[in-house]
């Protein structure tokens, strides 16, 4: 599978966030959180959601299954002007990201285990330390295998 590399000029969210790691994942009760709540956010660009991963240093290079990160649940907005009681809101600031179209369960971490072993090892590229995130569109199914869903990976040049 070969990603495309885009240059992400940046967005703005607006969401829910979580401290979780991959041994205590939350995730369902983020997006339990947030999803009831998602149509008081009034000036959305599209109908995508957004699953973003904030890591520490060094988080993928001495994986950690205990080692937490921040996950959030979030939708792209274009202003900060009404952001909802109890939602945050975050910059995601641009730059390099490999781009993986994914079709598959969203439960299967294969995915990600090719990404970090096998294709970023092999590439001209290395992660940077910006958030990871996922674009849930309109073929994301949830833990089915014939979801989709794009992977964005932060990278730069070795």
């Amino acid at each position: 599978m070969k990603p495309n590399i885009i240059q992400l000029e940046g967005k703005k969210l607006i969401g829910h966030k979580l401290t979780m790691s991959v041994e205590n994942n939350l995730t369902a009760a983020l997006w339990g959180k947030f999803m009831p709540r998602r149509n008081e956010i009034k000036n959305r660009v599209g109908t995508d959601f957004i699953s973003m991963q904030i890591y520490p240093k060094a988080y993928h290079m001495n994986f950690i299954p205990e080692r937490e990160f921040q996950k959030w649940a979030a939708v792209e907005v274009s202003d900060f002007d009404n952001v909802p009681a109890n939602m945050e809101s975050f910059i995601l600031t641009g730059g390099t990201y490999a781009v993986f179209d994914y079709k598959g369960s969203s439960s299967d971490p294969t995915i990600f285990q090719y990404i970090y072993n096998h294709w970023l090892p092999n590439s001209k590229y290395e992660l940077d330390d910006r958030p990871h995130f996922e674009v849930l569109g309109k073929n994301y199914k949830n833990n089915d295998p014939n979801s989709e869903e794009e992977i964005w990976i932060p990278t730069k040049k070795v």
